[in-house]
């Protein structure tokens, strides 16, 4: 059963009548009142909610008594083992089901957040937070109570110890902007700096930080921004690591792509016909896909000089709604991308055309991300409604899902980050969840 269609039961249970809503506990009918204007008024909006919230506390008592049940019949650890040992299964399918009994086994557990600064930890909400490609360290986006962001960053070495702990490290002087979208850039080194877009007045503003600067260590070698220039509103952002367009990264605006190389100076602008919500550059070549508000979703080779009109689009791929967010398979030969009617798609690059939909996502405005693992064979979205929700890549079956600790509001959407080496290459596996001013690890054993 999905949590978000709190009023399919209602519909099946007795018509609705306008004016009405029926109260299955009562058996009856009751008059909603109208305006906002009443004292505790009876909307539409306050009795889905309310059904909400008591389906919401409802699954996070069931996964505190470890009551959640696995989603295919006959899924247990000694039936795959056998399986395995007759040959009945694979080594692949073996691997793929293990993770999928282990992902409806995760337990939460909070994390107690350390720093130097006892004003950084526990003081502001989580907004995004984005790891690096080895998951040692993970940048945090954070919404301050007089307006604007503040940013830093959370080593997640101490997750390996038993007290369930991390360090946070900010810098107070990149306070104050609002932040759309944030990606690491490998310039020096492997994630070396950061991508940040975002407002920081009108228009907008786009800066290459180094990651040094939330480093605990020689506070006063610290170099200051390498690149920040004003653009009109930003949306979306990528990095390339392919050599042929090296140190170059992409800003997704209003109605056209801009590519900078951020050692040259030297810009492309590509015109479009719509807002560029997300944004991934391939590996294998330097190509960049992008995602439109209009639903399209179209690559540009960024070896080609700016030409006139679009004829430089490559690939076009086609949503109903608006996309906000893209992954590009390892191979590169498949693209995922999630859109604002809550539809997941794997569209095969080759054929242009869509092989595989995940469904029970739920989106209407927010520009939620989306993260794959291939390595295990998982995708995890979270959704409006505040569910994190998590699907087999090989088949779109929905394993499980995970609801907020939180009360579900528009501010307090949990960010998450899953990996099976949270913390480096000796790591611990498992999902975080940033919501509100809370980080929690879901055990992945």
């Amino acid at each position: 059963e999905d949590p978000s269609s709190s009023s399919s039961t209602q519909s099946s249970v007795a018509p609705e009548l306008p004016g009405f809503y029926y109260d299955p506990e009562k058996n009856r009918y009751f008059r909603l009142l109208p305006g906002h204007n009443n004292h505790n008024p009876l909307t539409k909006d306050s009795i889905q909610h309310k059904a909400m919230e008591c389906k919401r506390l409802r699954l996070l008592e069931e996964e505190e008594k470890q009551n959640q049940k696995t989603t295919r019949a006959g899924l247990n650890s000694s039936v795959l083992l056998q399986k395995r040992q007759l040959g009945l299964l694979s080594s692949t399918s073996y691997c793929r089901l293990v993770h999928e009994l282990k992902v409806n086994c995760m337990q939460r557990r909070k994390i107690e957040i350390h720093s130097p600064d006892s004003s950084v930890a526990g003081t502001n909400n989580f907004k995004i937070i984005v790891a690096d490609v080895a998951c040692e360290r993970i940048f945090t986006v954070n919404d301050v109570e007089h307006g604007g962001c503040k940013y830093g960053i959370i080593n997640l070495s101490g997750l390996g110890k038993e007290s369930l702990t991390v360090e946070m490290y900010d810098n107070l002087y990149f306070t104050n902007r609002k932040v759309n979208s944030v990606c690491w850039a490998s310039l020096t080194h492997p994630d070396s700096h950061l991508c940040l877009m975002g407002i920081a007045e009108t228009p907008g503003c786009a800066s290459l930080l180094p990651a040094s600067l939330f480093s605990s260590t020689n506070p006063g070698d610290r170099p200051g921004m390498l690149c920040s220039f004003k653009i009109s509103t930003a949306w979306s952002c990528a990095w390339c690591l392919n050599p042929q367009a090296d140190n170059c990264f992409s800003t997704g605006l209003t109605r056209r792509v801009l590519v900078t190389n951020v050692v040259t100076g030297h810009r492309q602008t590509f015109g479009t016909n719509s807002d560029v919500l997300a944004q991934q550059f391939a590996t294998q070549t330097p190509v960049l896909y992008n995602g439109c508000r209009s639903g399209e979703i179209f690559s540009i080779d960024v070896r080609q000089r700016n030409r006139k009109g679009q004829s430089w689009k490559a690939i076009r791929l086609f949503h109903g709604s608006a996309v906000t967010s893209l992954h590009l398979m390892e191979a590169e030969h498949y693209l995922m991308a999630a859109d604002m009617a809550g539809k997941i798609k794997l569209w095969d690059l080759r054929t242009t055309k869509c092989v595989k939909q995940y469904k029970g996502h739920h989106n209407e405005y927010a520009l939620l991300p989306l993260h794959v693992n291939e390595e295990e064979g998982l995708l995890i979205a979270v959704g409006q409604d505040c569910y994190t929700r998590i699907w087999s890549l090989q088949d779109a079956h929905l394993l499980r899902t995970i609801p907020s600790p939180h009360p579900s509001s528009k501010d307090a959407i949990p960010s998450v980050v899953f990996s099976s080496r949270l913390g480096g290459s000796r790591g611990v596996p498992g999902l975080l969840m940033a919501v509100k001013q809370d980080l929690y690890h879901f055990s992945y054993n």
